[in-house]
């Protein structure tokens, strides 16, 4: 679903913000603001501190204590973006839906693949968008991939090694940490949504998943190191880890085909750049060459095997340029609800597996 092209001529499309904490404040609402087409008009958030963050900021913003405050004034926006905790995805994005606006919902945009499938038959019935925030299908290690295997140089993969990892032995608290499955907390919903949908995208279908999950921390109430096994339809395996428990990071990416391998250290940078306080601009997204991966076969990466592979710079800026353009010109949603309900389809398998200790046909 494309939505209805929105906007007068000239005039940027308005943008109500639902929440400012982490996920408002350091990616929405900067990647908003960037974007040509788009204007950042009403930030939602109850919390005076986060208010004043928000007004610092932006100064022309508008705030609302309440969603309630943008649903009551629909006529005036053009687009709203939920970014606030897990639990309240589905509601407010179906409140937005039935106010007549489009929608962008963070991932997860729910808590099971029916839900989504639900959001994405009401949007479908009211002819608008309705796309998730996935954003690091704009990650530079994720677009140098696709470049490597649209052309070819890896050969056939088999085997495709993915991890979302980080040294946090003790818990930060906060719903994300959260045991109450009201919340969808834990790391296989957070990080797992990323790495999951990475490796749809890459690899197409999943047919069957294993997944080992566990609490490993004194007083973490959820899952804070877990694996997850996709058998992708076309034989692809993807080995899938996201942990706050690991003492020494393995490779971002270790991809390994017939013909050559890529491997691939570091986070991509966006993200602590937009933490920082960076914007969007010349130069955005891009690493130094001491991070580049490497391609080759036969030897570790470690001890200079292989070549380096020029890392092509990151483009979160690229997704609300895609949702603006989807608004604007009826061009395709880059991320629809669909696309994240076959995620969830894996990630209910996951916890199904880890529960069990089962594999799981999808």
């Amino acid at each position: 679903m494309t939505g209805t092209p929105l906007g007068s001529p000239g005039s940027p499309l308005r943008v109500g913000l639902v929440g400012y904490g982490l996920a408002g404040s350091v990616f929405h609402a900067p990647l908003i603001a960037a974007t040509e087409g788009l204007a950042l008009d009403t930030v939602v958030t109850s919390n005076p501190e986060r208010q004043q963050q928000a007004r610092a900021e932006f100064p022309d913003v508008r705030l609302a204590d309440g969603p309630d405050e943008l649903f009551d004034r629909a006529a005036e926006l053009d687009l709203i973006v939920v970014a606030s905790p897990n639990k309240t995805h589905v509601p407010l994005a179906t409140a937005a839906l039935q106010a007549g606006l489009p929608v962008v919902v963070d991932k997860p945009v729910a808590g099971t693949a029916a839900e989504a499938r639900e959001l994405a038959a009401l949007a479908e019935e009211r002819g608008l968008l309705l796309s998730v925030f996935q954003n690091r299908r704009w990650d530079n290690d994720f677009l140098t991939l696709r470049k490597l295997l649209s052309e070819g140089e890896l050969g056939d993969v088999w085997r495709f090694e993915s991890r979302f990892e980080r040294w946090r032995p003790k818990p930060k608290g906060g719903w994300r940490e959260s045991g109450d499955p009201a919340e969808i907390g834990g790391l296989l919903y957070d990080l797992g949504s990323h790495v999951v949908d990475q490796a749809l995208v890459l690899f197409g279908p999943a047919a069957a998943v294993y997944a080992e999950s566990d609490i490993r921390r004194p007083g973490a109430e959820t899952d804070d190191d877990t694996f997850i096994a996709i058998t992708h339809t076309n034989g692809v395996r993807s080995h899938l880890y996201v942990s706050a428990t690991t003492a020494q990071l393995g490779p971002r990416f270790r991809v390994l085909g017939s013909a050559a391998g890529y491997v691939k250290y570091g986070l991509d940078p966006q993200e602590a750049a937009l933490r920082e306080g960076h914007r969007p601009g010349p130069g955005w997204g891009a690493e130094p060459e001491s991070l580049w991966g490497r391609v080759g076969s036969g030897e570790s990466p470690v001890t200079g095997g292989g070549r380096p592979e020029p890392t092509l710079p990151g483009d979160y800026p690229a997704y609300y340029a895609a949702v603006a353009k989807a608004l604007l010109e009826g061009a395709p949603n880059p991320v629809t609800a669909l696309e994240a309900a076959a995620a969830l389809d894996v990630l209910e398998a996951a916890r199904r597996s880890a529960r069990e200790k089962v594999t799981v046909t999808l």
